[in-house]
């Protein structure tokens, strides 16, 4: 029986990810974070998916703070980090958004970098939602497997 659960929830962590690839949330570069995962380093995705969700939250303040300001110089040198490390793990939209909203600072289009700004939140905030339900998914796939992690020794 605990097999079945397992198996239920493996399928309930490919719908899911199929419907984010499928809506463009994701591209094939999740796909090869998720790869680098293996025993040695189980929460590998997760550990740079806190990075990225910890460093984008300050990218949104700033930004939001340079944007009060009008520096669209420095919302680019922003944006382009954000476009980094949002394409790094194969956020599809966040990173399209940054496109967009560098584009806007280019102009020196407020209103346009307003919408962007509005429009890069959403997107990020949608992401780190989806993410996060996946990965307690996985969470519960693993208690219900028994998966054991190795115990790494504080003495090393």
């Amino acid at each position: 029986m605990l097999g079945f659960g397992a198996d239920l929830l493996w399928a309930d962590m490919n719908r899911l990810l199929a419907f984010l690839f499928h809506q463009g949330v994701l591209d094939e570069q999740f796909l090869q974070l998720q790869q680098l995962q293996d025993e040695a380093s189980p929460n590998f995705v997760s550990e740079v998916l806190n990075i990225y969700f910890h460093e984008s939250e300050k990218l949104l303040t700033n930004l939001r703070g340079l944007l009060m300001e009008r520096d669209y110089k420095k919302m680019g040198v922003h944006l382009n980090q954000f476009m980094g490390s949002s394409s790094s793990i194969g956020a599809k939209r966040v990173t399209n958004v940054c496109v967009a909203f560098r584009a806007a600072t280019l102009q020196t289009n407020r209103a346009g970098c307003l919408r962007a700004l509005e429009m890069l939140e959403h997107e990020y905030c949608y992401l780190k939602n989806k993410l996060h339900q996946l990965f307690q998914i996985e969470q519960q796939r693993a208690l219900v497997a028994g998966v054991r992690y190795p115990v790494q020794n504080q003495n090393q």
